[in-house]
């Protein structure tokens, strides 16, 4: 069978290059992804030695929202992609004033304990790996943070979650203070 070549505005056919075909149209994420970490799992059966691959996923807009996911699968891209379907399902919104966080703030999930507290505007973002990742996808541009007890990846970003969660509004705040926004934050 013939193969059929596009034709131009003036209804002659133009020639391919190379089997040159049309890219597919790429359409626009909703999230920015970030891979925290792939854990290699080694199970021991009988006829030997099965891996498999587990990922920790970050996922957030820079505008409020964030959320985690973890996966696994035999191979390393398909346990990332299902560390990214899980993170979708587990997005939560977070307060921002100024580009930090209404006020401190300590996340706790076992033995991990994430000490977040707002900065000044100019300092960044100050956090290592895990916490990192979670406060930049969340939007966040200026921070200090502090991590007290286990360094494990998935105990970091589960108590970093925990306390971003627990995070209330500039509103809230300022009642609590009794006093405005203005006063607070302005």
């Amino acid at each position: 069978m013939e193969q059929r070549k596009p034709r131009t505005n003036n209804g002659e056919r133009k020639p391919r290059r190379n089997g040159q075909r049309r890219a597919p149209r790429r359409e626009e994420k909703e999230f920015e992804e970030r891979v925290v970490t792939i854990n290699r799992v080694t199970k021991v059966v009988k006829g030997g030695r099965r891996m498999r691959f587990a990922a920790l996923v970050v996922i957030g807009d820079r505008k409020g929202r964030v959320g985690f996911g973890t996966g696994k699968a035999n191979e390393v891209p398909d346990a990332i992609r299902k560390a990214c379907e899980n993170a979708k399902r587990n997005v939560i919104k977070v307060p921002s004033v100024h580009g930090t966080i209404p006020h401190e703030v300590n996340g706790v999930y076992g033995s991990g304990n994430v000490f977040i507290k707002p900065a000044s505007q100019g300092t960044g973002i100050i956090a290592g790996g895990p916490v990192r990742a979670v406060v930049e996808l969340a939007g966040y541009r200026d921070i200090l943070s502090k991590c007290i007890g286990s360094r494990t990846p998935i105990n970091m970003v589960r108590a970093t979650m925990q306390g971003l969660a627990s995070l209330k509004t500039v509103n809230e705040v300022a009642e609590l203070r009794e006093k405005t926004v203005d006063e607070i934050f302005g």
